[in-house]
């Protein structure tokens, strides 16, 4: 493992030494595990965005949002069926949650 040495205000020293003690946890794992998290959210934050833009581009295309309009049309359309034909069954005393090989 690697060592990296860091100047921080005493503010944040004092934050990180009162962590430390809480969970009885050395101040270095502490701060690797802050840090750690820090760079995991940046990561999702920058792919949520990516995907945020991903989804903006692909519905300024007329043709495409028309076509994903479609699509999840023809989804309800599966989920409304799949809604009646568990209804069916419950009401013939069928349990739909059961697996069929049981």
């Amino acid at each position: 493992m690697s060592s990296l040495s860091l100047r921080l205000p005493q503010k944040l020293i004092e934050k990180l030494d009162e962590e430390s003690r809480l969970i009885e946890c050395p101040r270095s794992e502490v701060a690797r595990r802050a840090l750690a998290e820090w760079l995991d959210a940046q990561e999702k934050k920058r792919f949520m965005e990516a995907m945020a833009r991903a989804a903006k581009a692909i519905y300024s295309d007329p043709e495409t949002a028309a076509e994903l309009r479609q699509i999840d049309e023809a989804l309800d359309s599966v989920d409304t069926t799949a809604e009646r034909i568990e209804a069916e069954e419950r009401a013939a005393g069928i349990d739909p949650d059961r697996p069929w090989w049981n």
